[in-house]
């Protein structure tokens, strides 16, 4: 009766880690050009992928009060108030922001609450804020993520245009990933949708490159140590760039 106890236990345990794995999708395996192999080089196969998983928080709403749009501060401490709907931004592990704010393509600061205060300069600001999921990953539903330009001081708004562009979670700049980790590249699309809009994301870093419509993290596979100039762009299906100000973004990497 034991062993058929203990048989039945290993099974389940067994089905429950194979349901927990991941398929792996848009996967491509990008190899350097053979004119920029060095001897030294034995596996210079470099892989781009993402998962295919099931919207996280589906019905979480970010919503922002202040600043409103084109609204004008005096240089110094800026106030930020935001509703959370259908989500706790307050966690049992208080060492994780859920809140994150991008202002003109920065990289993402956290929060740990929807009112605070930030300390600017004269200048005219975009401040895209999202919500992210206990990985860290920036959820991608609409509703969970909110973009508004203001300005601080004497400063003009920036130029109307309906184009969309990004907003990059991950990489941060300089950020470092230990050998044998993967690289990933954590992105939003604001203002277009990928499909309906024919839009799609470049990766450039090194001599490889990949081109995804899909908006999920994208993993980067078996870099060597070194460091990286990532390049993240959006494109219109056809290739031809975007003129916003936003849609190009750039982060150095290192793999230590």
């Amino acid at each position: 009766m034991k062993k058929n106890l203990v048989a039945f236990l290993i099974l389940v345990l067994g089905l429950g880690s194979c349901s927990e794995e991941k398929n792996k999708i848009n996967e491509s395996i990008v190899d350097l050009p053979l004119d920029s192999l060095s001897l030294e080089q034995k596996s210079p196969s470099v892989s781009f992928f993402q998962y295919e998983n099931a919207p996280e928080f589906p019905d979480a709403i970010l919503e922002l009060y202040t600043p409103l749009g084109n609204q004008i501060f005096k240089p110094g401490k800026v106030p930020f108030e935001f509703n959370v709907k259908n989500f706790s931004i307050q966690q049992d592990d208080e060492t994780k922001f859920r809140l994150f704010n991008i202002l003109n393509g920065g990289d993402p600061v956290g929060f740990y609450s929807p009112i605070f205060q930030r300390d600017l300069t004269e200048g005219s600001y975009r401040i895209v804020a999202y919500l992210v999921d206990g990985d860290g990953f920036a959820l991608k539903n609409f509703g969970n993520y909110v973009d508004r330009d203001f300005q601080v001081g004497d400063s003009r708004p920036f130029p109307y245009s309906d184009e969309p562009y990004l907003a990059i979670n991950l990489p941060t700049t300089e950020q470092v990933i230990a050998d044998g980790e993967n690289l990933i590249i954590d992105f939003l699309v604001l203002g277009g949708d990928m499909k309906l809009d024919g839009l799609k994301v470049s990766i450039e870093l090194a001599n490889y490159s990949y081109e995804i419509d899909h908006m999920a993290p994208v993993y980067v596979e078996n870099l060597k140590a070194g460091e990286y100039l990532v390049k993240i762009r959006l494109l219109r299906s056809n290739g031809t760039e975007l003129e916003g100000p936003f849609s190009s973004v750039t982060r150095t990497v290192f793999v230590e």
